[in-house]
């Protein structure tokens, strides 16, 4: 990616991961996350400069909680114990090979997109401008 497109690719991966965490925590603080989402999504649509060449970041931070869940379960999965001096405690845990697969699949998929559509845009600039040449005019 050119340097000016990773602050793009930066805000879209947060609005990625805030989308993603607000999905995973709808019962609890995605209600409240949801708007905070949509705002700071509509503010990078309507910005002046051409902030769709960080989009793919939107791709990757949808990820991030994903990992995130996978961390958390990885003693899982099952019920899994916690002894101390003062007692015991017990906890369900999902499979986390599950959350880490699709978090990191989202991850790479939106690094590999940004760099495809980068060297899209960069071969596009790159060519020469040629056209039909006038009779008698020597050319570019």
């Amino acid at each position: 990616m050119r340097t000016s497109s990773w602050p793009w690719f930066g805000a879209w991966f947060i609005v990625g991961g805030l989308a993603s965490l607000s999905l995973l925590t709808a019962l609890t603080i995605g209600v409240y996350l949801l708007p905070v989402t949509v705002v700071a999504a509509a503010l990078l649509v309507t910005a002046r400069r051409n902030s769709s060449v960080g989009l793919p970041g939107l791709v990757s931070g949808l990820g991030i909680p994903l990992l995130y869940v996978a961390f958390l379960n990885r003693g899982g999965p099952g019920n899994v114990c916690t002894t101390t001096a003062t007692g015991q405690s017990c906890v369900d845990e999902y499979n986390p090979w599950a959350w880490l697969a699709a978090g990191v699949a989202f991850l790479l998929c939106g690094i590999v997109l940004g760099a495809v559509l980068q060297r899209r845009t960069t071969r596009a600039d790159s060519r020469p401008l040629t056209g039909p040449r006038r009779p008698g005019h020597p050319g570019p």
